[in-house]
């Protein structure tokens, strides 16, 4: 999530850098056009100057808008994945209370939903493989399911609460 967050923060602040010096170039042109206009008055030239110079302004302006709304969505994004994690952390502590887990198997519960195998979550707690197994065997139980994916699954159909499919 942080290298997202990163990546973000990169392309917001160069688009920042893009308005800014576009912002300089607009500002250059329309003092250069109003220059011009008073030296020599208006003309074809001047009118298509000023087209140029105005159309620098309003990419100027929707740049700017851009980088206003990139970085609006990007906190919108960080507020909605920190509720979800709340959210999962609290889902994963009720359950783990309504299944009785022992502490000891609510670290290795925790390390199966997060997708570790045996032996992972073995050198972990620094446990032996056959441990591991034997409190898997008692949270599947408890869980009422048969193997790590149903024990994930568990925890994924709660949270997501989108209907399968739609018309």
């Amino acid at each position: 999530m942080q290298t997202r967050a990163r990546k973000l923060e990169r392309k917001a602040t160069g688009i920042t850098i893009l308005v800014a010096l576009q912002a300089l170039a607009a500002a250059f042109f329309i003092a250069d056009l109003a220059a011009d206009i008073m030296a020599e008055g208006i003309g074809v030239h001047l009118l298509i100057e000023a087209m140029a110079a105005f159309a620098l302004l309003a990419a100027v302006v929707l740049g700017a808008l851009q980088v206003r709304g990139l970085i609006a969505s990007a906190r919108r994004d960080e507020t909605a994945i920190a509720a979800a994690k709340g959210a999962l952390a609290e889902l994963v502590r009720l359950r783990f209370e309504e299944w009785a887990l022992t502490p000891a198997e609510a670290d290795v519960a925790l390390f199966a939903i997060k997708g570790c195998d045996i032996a992972q979550i073995a050198a972990l707690r620094g446990s032996a493989t056959g441990t591991i197994r034997a409190q898997l065997a008692r949270v599947y139980a408890k869980a009422g399911v048969d193997a790590q994916t149903g024990l994930i699954a568990l925890f994924l159909e709660e949270l997501v609460d989108a209907p399968m499919s739609r018309p």
